[in-house]
């Protein structure tokens, strides 16, 4: 697949940075769909792999481009996998970070470290146009637990409460070019970048 552009189906900043640094050098053009004026689309979907076709469908529709659609989440053992798929409006509203560490850690109060295990899933698509019939699909996940409060002023999202037992740091300590390579993902893009050569 020769790609030059593409739009990017997200409005989260943080997320969008992270695909421009991973695929630097690649000779992609990666322009974010709020740059073109592409709202969010609204994720309707019961897995990450759903709600990442919803949205590069919806933002290649608009966009007339190839897309690129994530949808990840934080999923907590000791709470059944959640927040997962409702993660960046686990609190109510969409985005609001803050909030959702909050809540988090108010579900997990009085949990001991050990049963505090959670893991970072990442599902990315690539459609060549909005009614791509065979997306490529790469996945990542990013394993380690929930601290008892935040830690560390780098990231977005659940970062500050996210800890690494393989690095001994929490994701909110993490240099990017460090987060971009153990991250889920850092690790799904790397996936579809060898799906993309392949």
């Amino acid at each position: 697949m020769t790609l030059r552009r593409l739009v990017v189906a997200t409005g989260n900043g943080g997320k969008l940075a992270e695909i421009r640094d991973v695929f630097a050098g690649t000779g992609i053009e990666l322009v974010g769909q709020s740059e073109l004026g592409i709202s969010d689309a609204d994720e309707t979907g019961t897995t990450f792999v759903e709600n990442a076709l919803i949205k590069a469908r919806h933002a290649s529709r608009a966009a007339g481009l190839p897309a690129l659609g994530d949808d990840s989440g934080i999923c907590v053992d000791a709470l059944g996998g959640a927040p997962g798929l409702v993660s960046a409006r686990y609190a109510g509203v969409h985005g609001d970070s803050a909030a959702n560490i909050a809540r988090l850690l108010a579900a997990l109060a009085g949990i001991e470290d050990g049963r505090r295990s959670a893991h970072f899933h990442c599902t990315i698509v690539l459609l060549q146009g909005a009614d791509d019939p065979a997306p490529l699909i790469a996945e990542g996940r990013w394993q380690g637990r929930i601290l008892n409060a935040p830690r560390g002023a780098l990231g977005f999202g659940y970062d500050p409460i996210f800890f690494d037992p393989a690095l001994g740091k929490g994701a909110g300590e993490l240099e990017a070019a460090v987060k971009n390579r153990v991250s889920h993902r850092g690790q799904a893009l790397a996936r579809l970048k060898e799906l993309l050569a392949g």
